[in-house]
């Protein structure tokens, strides 16, 4: 069998006898710097929470497993925090975060549904789960599909489109946070309800704000109280940990039509300042376009937020 004429292709595909072969095997193999890691391993962890709580609902031991979904929400805001700090943004870890936010924010919870109280109701309590699981999933789904599509109106940013997954994943376990404050269960069929509500409100082109807008730059005299209310805050989370998620899932469901609001004002302004400019470019009109989920959250790469 005759041999390739200069040895450096077999079959189209470049061999080691190829004298650019050496330069590519450098490029594919080249060290990755560990500031490109941390945040990987972050989401890593975040996904073993997830996983952990899986494992004690199906257990039983129900206050653990929620316990674990708040620990992997904590992780998640964590991770693109710190991968734009050190610049470790990458696409791999854009990806893996989208998988981490599908199984701590999508799948978990609607298992712990289930094992709490949806298996009363037999199919109807588990389809109830798998909506909210394909809800967390379409959204990010979404998400990654509008990367690159322009924003319509130059404060979208500043909100979300729907619920994002961790505001979700958190929202929808309020009857479990209840019931471990003594509140009687409510009725199977009204969690159900409860559960498909929230998978909705994921789905949906409702305007959430994300207080991405917000100037998070402290005067020095406000350093110290801002160090103060930090602390507090974690220390009431820690020792009255049902009390702080109940008030907080109740006062965020009931901030979703201010944010609704305060995107349609926005909205009518620009396009009377745009009418009133006398600009030759049709105004947008209807649909929600944001930075989406938690763009400012994750660790995704600059071009892709």
């Amino acid at each position: 069998m005759a041999e390739p004429a200069c040895g450096c292709y077999i079959d189209g595909m470049r061999t080691s006898d190829d004298p650019e072969y050496p330069e590519l095997r450098r490029r594919r193999f080249r060290p990755v710097p560990v500031r490109m890691l941390v945040p990987n391993v972050i989401t890593l962890l975040a996904i073993c929470a997830g996983l952990t709580a899986i494992r004690l609902a199906t257990e039983g031991r129900m206050e653990l497993a929620v316990a674990a979904i708040v620990f992997a929400a904590v992780l998640d805001g964590v991770d693109g925090r710190v991968a734009r700090l050190i610049k470790g943004q990458s696409r791999f870890g854009a990806e893996l975060d989208s998988l981490a936010d599908f199984v701590n924010f999508g799948v978990a919870p609607g298992l712990i549904l289930y094992f709490w109280q949806l298996h009363d109701l037999n199919n109807v309590g588990w389809i109830a789960a798998m909506v909210f699981a394909i809800s967390g999933s379409l959204r990010l789904a979404r998400f990654n599909a509008a990367i690159d599509e322009p924003s319509k109106y130059p404060f979208a940013g500043n909100f979300f489109t729907g619920v994002p997954a961790p505001a979700g994943a958190l929202t929808v376990l309020l009857p479990v946070y209840l019931g471990f404050l003594g509140v009687p269960m409510p009725p199977a069929t009204l969690t159900a309800f409860y559960t498909v509500l929230i998978a909705f409100l994921m789905v949906s082109r409702l305007p959430v704000f994300s207080g991405k807008s917000v100037r998070w730059r402290v005067p020095p005299e406000m350093v110290l109280p801002a160090f103060v209310s930090a602390v507090l805050f974690v220390a009431l989370l820690i020792a009255y940990p049902w009390q702080i998620l109940s008030v907080g899932s109740v006062v965020y469901l009931l901030s979703l039509p201010l944010g609704w609001k305060s995107y349609r004002d926005q909205q009518r302004d620009f396009v009377s300042r745009t009418q009133a400019a006398g600009d030759t470019r049709a105004a947008p009109t209807g649909g929600y376009v944001s930075g989406d989920r938690h763009s400012d959250q994750d660790n995704r790469p600059t071009h892709l937020n």
